[in-house]
């Protein structure tokens, strides 16, 4: 995964960033994704957590988490993860 430039839109003014490797397919299926997220389950990736917190805390953007439970053959949790400010490929 090369880079790639986004452009972020939020109530401040746009700003563009260049995102690459595994924090650029996360972004770019969480765009795909739309309202319905991404969880580890339907868009398997070794560290989602981790492309998120980078996502968040390098790059400024508005990423939910929603915790929501599973069941067999290994119930327990997962996050699904929402992007919740309007991120384009820049142009």
């Amino acid at each position: 995964w090369g880079s790639a430039a986004f452009t972020i839109r939020t109530a401040t003014e746009p700003k563009t960033i260049i995102i690459k490797g595994r924090e650029r397919w996360a972004l770019e299926s969480l765009i795909k994704a739309g309202e319905r997220g991404c969880t580890p389950i339907d868009h398997p990736g070794p560290r989602w957590s981790a492309y998120v917190y980078s996502l968040r805390h390098e790059f400024g953007l508005e990423i939910d988490t929603i915790n929501e439970k599973h069941g067999e053959p290994f119930p327990g949790t997962h996050a699904r993860y929402v992007l919740r400010c309007t991120v384009e490929v820049a142009q």
